[in-house]
């Protein structure tokens, strides 16, 4: 007989491994100024994602993320991640003050940021102004 506590168990791992497949299935790397550049010259659609480990805001975007990024027309999408607490530097080079910042760049030109952001479809539009 099936016990109730099992279903429940097995019903999270379920969802947590769902969820943890969707934020594997794009490739952000971890910031590279050279890289970055490289990719501003090439006229390539960026994402810079500026997050903390303990930002519940910058968990809920992870998901996110990861769903709309394994979508086909997000294939060539650059993806670069900032953390919060180590790489101030950078913070002042984006102008951040707040971890849970995507600023989407076509080129070297920003097109959007936002911050705070965990709305699907306001992503979504954010990203494809960088395409």
């Amino acid at each position: 007989m099936v016990d109730r506590r099992w279903l429940l168990r097995a019903a999270i791992v379920f969802m947590g491994t769902a969820a943890s497949s969707a934020v594997a299935a794009f490739d952000a790397k971890g910031f590279d100024l050279k890289e970055f550049e490289g990719a501003q010259g090439a006229g390539k659609s960026i994402l810079v994602e500026v997050m903390a480990p303990w930002c519940p805001t910058c968990k809920a975007q992870a998901p996110i993320l990861g769903e709309l990024l394994a979508k086909p027309k997000f294939k060539d999408l650059v993806v670069f991640k900032i953390d919060f607490d180590s790489q101030k530097d950078l913070l002042r080079k984006f102008g951040v003050s707040m971890q849970s910042t995507l600023i989407s760049f076509k080129g070297a030109k920003e097109v959007e940021r936002s911050t705070g952001n965990t709305n699907t479809a306001a992503i979504e539009a954010q990203l494809d102004k960088s395409l």
